[in-house]
């Protein structure tokens, strides 16, 4: 009864909104709730190396039943969870979304610039600064906003993530809300951007103390030490390990805690941190009522690979396959909330990585005598800047150097009277020459040219004028940055899962290259509407006819 209620309100709704709009199908077949499963470094190997480990409820159940694309790739330069979520998010390029690094240099204000902190808006949820964020400088709409917009309103749209910048960059701008942890309080947290009031139902999950429960355990493995023959030895000596030195089961989380100065951070680089982002995505559902109405909602839920120690351990850590057979049973348990209180048919499933992970260049060199080695930035740069000074006189003339993005001082550059063409493309030739560096290019040479599908195009889809740096860089394949002492955060491995699940979606397998802006306008294809108007990738066909 409640449902046949419901499709009457729809019917007298839709046209109504069919008429502001103008290119919606929104209906009772449409799915109630859309929900994103984005991991964290995921390397498609993971599911065949641990596949025998998982459960049937998980990353088995969605595999088997889905349909998955087999040959999916994120097509930008720069590797970050930044980067990526927004192109997920947007379904567009860096060049169009604007979120082109973790952070860049506005030359206006001549300031740094990072990707989603704003200080206009304020924490919600504690007293610390770590809510200071908000979506402005993400230049095009999510499918989210995009939702909204469509529906005037009426769709929830939420994300979740351990971090920041994920859950800021999957909400987009007119989201319901965008919660993440915040490191020094412990507790799940918000935005002003977002939430003027937190609402109650987060308070009471903070109340529970879950956060504080689950770091003052212990982490174990899951299963026996012997289980785990997918990897290394747990002692593995050249394994970093936590602060350098803590490299073995079981991991006293209280301790590490103290370590680092009382931050919550450590809980990101655990599975226990999963599961905090599962429980708390199970009661938004439950309180927020997402997808008890006819109106399509969204949820993303992000997960983390251990966070920022995954090069402490890598992927073949024990930590690592630990990491991969709790998620398993995390999302077990929210695939089987949703699907057991809307039904497989009122469901949209799709599971995807933010990034993959490179395996470490020591491991491919000296196992399997693969061409790879360590880039080392700071001696490079230090060589760069001899030789700007030796071409163009005393200056300092490299003004940052941060993930492949080099910017030069402009305002030298003007008034020293050197022209800034000649000095990008001088750079460039000159860094082309360093072992590890596979091409260098400067900026006016990607705005001016056009690369489409070959090995620059990722720099063309990477590349905005206004935020990008004077010279681009990519590695040699295998090749890996460090500095002195630690491995920096870097994959070149662009390449991630994609699986879809419900929404009458039949089991099959595409292995046709399919790019991640492709996931925004396939959604709308499902939701019966017209993706953003940014979007430039394409529906995947071979799912919506399968």
């Amino acid at each position: 009864m409640i449902k046949k209620i419901s499709i009457l309100i729809l019917v007298l709704y839709v046209p109504f909104l069919v008429h502001a709009q103008g290119h919606t199908t929104i209906s009772a077949n449409t799915p109630r709730i859309v929900v994103g499963i984005v991991i964290e470094d995921f390397n498609p190997d993971y599911i065949e190396r641990f596949w025998d480990k998982f459960g049937e409820g998980g990353f088995q159940r969605l595999y088997r039943a889905g349909f998955i694309c087999a040959n999916h790739h994120y097509n930008n330069l720069i590797q970050r969870a930044s980067v990526n979520m927004a192109t997920l998010s947007t379904g567009t390029s860096p060049s169009h979304h604007g979120i082109i690094n973790d952070f860049w240099i506005n030359r206006l204000k001549k300031k740094e610039v990072k990707a989603v902190n704003d200080e206009f808006y304020t924490t919600v949820g504690s007293d610390s600064r770590e809510g200071e964020r908000s979506a402005m400088n993400l230049m095009t709409s999510t499918l989210g906003d995009h939702l909204k917009l469509v529906t005037r309103g009426r769709s929830k749209v939420f994300s979740i993530a351990m971090n920041d910048i994920p859950a800021v960059l999957a909400a987009g701008h007119a989201a319901d809300g965008a919660y993440w942890l915040d490191n020094t309080s412990g507790k799940m947290i918000s935005s002003s951007y977002y939430v003027e009031t937190f609402p109650q139902w987060a308070f009471d999950f903070n109340a529970s103390k879950i956060v504080d429960k689950s770091i003052s355990t212990n982490w174990t493995t899951l299963k026996e030490s012997s289980a785990y023959g997918e990897s290394i030895s747990d002692d593995y000596p050249k394994e970093a390990g936590y602060f350098g030195k803590y490299r073995s089961f079981p991991y006293d989380l209280n301790k590490l805690k103290k370590e680092s100065g009382g931050s919550y951070k450590i809980l990101k680089t655990t599975p226990l941190g999963n599961s905090i982002v599962k429980e708390f995505a199970l009661q938004m559902i439950l309180k927020e009522q997402l997808g008890h109405d006819l109106i399509p909602d969204m949820l993303t839920v992000v997960f983390s690979s251990m966070d920022y120690e995954r090069y402490s351990f890598g992927p073949f850590s024990v930590e690592m396959e630990d990491t991969y057979l709790r998620m398993d049973k995390d999302i077990a348990e929210l695939l089987k909330y949703v699907e057991t209180g809307f039904g497989t048919e009122d469901i949209l499933v799709y599971l995807t990585g933010l990034t993959s992970i490179s395996y470490p260049a020591d491991y491919l060199k000296e196992k399997y005598h693969l061409t790879a080695g360590i880039f080392n930035p700071d001696s490079s740069i230090a060589l760069l800047k001899s030789y700007l000074n030796i071409k163009y006189g005393e200056g300092n003339w490299i003004e940052l150097f941060t993930n492949q993005m080099i910017y030069f001082d402009h305002e030298l550059i003007e008034k020293k009277k050197v022209n800034i063409l000649e000095m990008q493309n001088s750079v460039a030739m000159f860094l082309s020459q360093f072992e590890g560096i596979a091409y260098a290019k400067a900026a006016l040479e990607i705005e001016a040219n056009n690369f489409p599908g070959g090995v620059l195009e990722p720099f063309q889809n990477n590349f905005h004028i206004k935020r990008s740096g004077d010279v681009l860089i990519k590695y040699e394949d295998g090749w890996q940055p460090k500095d002195k002492f630690n491995p920096l955060d870097y994959t070149d491995n662009s390449q991630v899962p994609l699986v879809w699940y419900g929404a009458g979606i039949k089991k099959g397998t595409t292995t046709r290259y399919t790019d991640a802006t492709d996931v925004v306008p396939t959604i709308a294809a499902f939701l019966g509407i017209a993706p953003p108007p940014a979007t430039t990738g394409q529906v995947i066909e071979e799912l919506i006819k399968h």
